[in-house]
């Protein structure tokens, strides 16, 4: 808790599900917190609730963009500060057949999902070596460790997030930097997100999942998927089992496979 208290926090999709929670979570740690968010009303309604629990900042943007990103990362850095600690959260799914995509469905997806992480970090990270103090915490998604069906072009940008996040940790101890790189890999969450999924293994609760991310940042956690052991399953089952096998076992045995047959997401 000393360690976060006085930071700069700054939180992607800071305004709903358990990015608001973690805005939540790092006032009471005493970070001054700031919330990126593509709805304004959602960020207005969220520094109104915590006002009163400490420094929290909005900034309506849309992370897809690229030009928007800059310039509010300047208007952060001007106006509050050097950011120490970057929480890459925000993200959306589609949820259909591949063939069933849209142009611009698979373009936005991943512009928000894998390229924005890499573009809202690429900001704050200089500053960041220059202190030789920081951390990036990147919300990928175990659907970036095994593929399933009506998730493909999600799984891609969550696969393509690991593989960014990890290499970054790695570039900074090869510089010898002190900025840590935090990559949360969670299955399902109860947010409204993924309405309409059927899961044998426990849909996770916002408010444990947003403290688990957290305390994983306070303990300088490399990587960690919630539950822990969808990880040591993943990874053990595709190294010793045949992809036939391995099918079943995804499939038919934790039913993963069948997860999304009856999701329909956010009710817009």
């Amino acid at each position: 808790m000393k360690r976060l208290a006085s930071k700069i926090v700054l939180i992607t999709g800071g305004a709903s599900g358990i990015g608001k929670i973690m805005v939540r979570l790092m006032l009471e740690r005493k970070a001054k917190v700031i919330i990126w968010d593509i709805n304004q009303e959602k960020i207005d309604e969220t520094i109104s609730e915590f006002s009163n629990k400490g420094d929290v900042f909005g900034f309506n943007i849309d992370v897809s963009n690229i030009e928007k990103i800059q310039e509010t990362a300047k208007k952060v850095k001007k106006e509050i500060g050097v950011v120490d600690v970057l929480i890459n959260n925000a993200g959306i799914v589609v949820g259909k057949f591949f063939n069933e995509h849209s142009s611009a469905e698979i373009t936005k997806t991943m512009e928000i999902n894998a390229n924005a992480p890499m573009f809202i970090t690429k900001e704050f990270l200089n500053d960041m070596l220059n202190q030789n103090s920081g951390h990036i915490c990147n919300i990928a998604s175990s659907g970036g460790i095994i593929s399933n069906p009506k998730m493909s072009v999600y799984a891609a940008s969550k696969w393509s997030v690991i593989g960014w996040s990890d290499s970054l940790r790695l570039e900074m101890k090869q510089m010898n930097k002190k900025v840590n790189v935090t990559t949360i890999m969670p299955y399902y969450i109860n947010t409204g997100m993924f309405d309409g999924v059927k899961s044998k293994i426990p849909i996770l609760e916002p408010e444990a999942t947003a403290l688990t991310i957290v305390k994983a940042i306070e303990k300088n956690k490399k990587m960690l998927t919630i539950p822990g052991y969808i990880y040591r399953f993943t990874r053990l089952g595709q190294a010793i089992m045949s992809i036939n096998v391995f099918d079943w076992f995804a499939g038919s045995v934790l039913g993963i496979y069948k997860t999304m047959e009856h999701f329909t997401g956010h009710n817009k």
